[in-house]
């Protein structure tokens, strides 16, 4: 599987700040793209046809990790420019300009929070409290993800957080530059624990780290007081400018303690690994479901899961909590940064579902979280 070379990647970051007069004479062809027959009857029929066994298979060839169980068509460069060029969605003024209210001063009311908690600093950057242990997703409080310029600021600024937070575990899901931010990471302390997917250790040693443990899927890092830490499979794909496509794997993420079991998606296509991680872990009381850069869907469907797959495969985890991540920050696929967020509401009331069930965050929210409701 190889979604992506290095060029089509900088072009996927790049584009939205280049003049798309310098592409159009040369990819004109590409206008057809949006035109490639996708059908999600025929997407959903290609994972149901998956098998279960494979989710444990080796998944590392050639120096190159990749995802065993689905064959997944490669993009190429024309892919890239067809979409960001051509690849046209209509969104209502309201869907264009909503986002996630950014509440004010956080680091206040958080010295006064007591209890367990969790925080949505922004993007899939979450602080979490259980007990007296703190937990950092995927950090990045940048004002760009490499190039992506942030619609909403952070909850918290690294001043801010670390004359709070001194001790804390940091989990890295894939090496995206909005997963895995270096500027971020350097200022976070240094001898914070950091649990990175395999292929990724030497990398976040050279961001001011010296205590990080690489994991692979399906391995168990106990970490004390009746914890652990448990890495699991993701449909994804990883890139760096610097380090090459899919040179280190990708992952979601369960963490399990005596009072709380937390799921964290990380960034993912649907995939039957939410069926098989929901058998194999019952009892799941949050999940962290991606829910961005979900459109065009023959574009995105493979890598990222639209707002009917998220809660299909939060159903899958049989968990208690859905809490969405990864909108309202940056602006990644077509449909607009805070498009989630209404299209996630619009599917709750649709479908006679539970709200309480749905944790729609702003940014700053603060989340208490007690004992596992039965």
């Amino acid at each position: 599987m190889k979604p992506f070379n290095s060029i089509c990647f900088l072009i996927y970051i790049a584009l939205p700040s280049l003049s798309l007069l310098l592409f159009i004479p040369t990819i004109s062809s590409c206008s057809s793209k949006d035109k490639k027959g996708f059908s999600e009857i025929q997407w959903a029929q290609q994972v149901e046809e998956t098998k279960t066994q494979d989710l444990y298979a080796p998944h590392y060839k050639d120096r190159e990790f990749f995802v065993p169980w689905i064959e997944i068509a490669d993009k190429n460069f024309l892919d890239v420019l067809g979409w960001k060029l051509f690849s046209k969605t209509d969104y209502t003024n309201q869907e264009k300009e909503f986002l996630p209210l950014v509440i004010p001063d956080t680091a206040k009311r958080l010295q006064q929070t007591k209890g367990d908690f969790i925080l949505w600093i922004g993007h899939n950057t979450f602080l979490i409290r259980i007990g007296d242990v703190y937990w950092l997703t995927d950090p990045i409080f940048s004002k760009r993800a490499l190039l992506p310029a942030r619609r909403t600021s952070p909850a918290l600024n690294l001043r801010e957080f670390n004359n709070i937070v001194n001790d804390v575990n940091i989990v890295i899901s894939h090496n995206h530059y909005d997963h895995l931010d270096r500027p971020s990471m350097k200022q976070l302390p240094q001898h914070s624990t950091v649990f990175v997917p395999k292929g990724l250790k030497e990398s976040v040693l050279d961001m001011n780290k010296n205590n990080v443990h690489e994991m692979d899927w399906w391995e168990e890092f106990e970490i004390g007081n009746d914890s652990k830490l448990i890495c699991l499979p993701a449909q994804r794909w990883s890139l760096r400018i610097s380090q090459g496509r899919n040179r280190s794997l990708w992952a979601s993420y369960l963490l399990v303690t005596p009072s709380m079991t937390l799921y964290f998606g990380g960034d993912s296509g649907y995939f039957k690994g939410f069926r098989e991680i929901g058998k194999k872990y019952p009892g799941i009381d949050y999940a962290f479901m991606a829910t961005t850069a979900y459109h065009p869907r023959w574009f995105m469907h493979s890598q990222h899961m639209n707002i009917k797959e998220a809660v299909k495969g939060f159903e899958d985890l049989g968990a208690r909590y859905f809490i969405p991540t990864q909108w309202g920050t940056f602006h990644l696929g077509s449909e607009p940064a805070g498009f989630p967020g209404i299209d996630l509401s619009r599917h709750i009331q649709k479908n006679l579902l539970d709200p309480s069930r749905f944790k729609i965050m702003d940014i700053g929210e603060i989340l208490p979280i007690g004992s596992p409701i039965k």
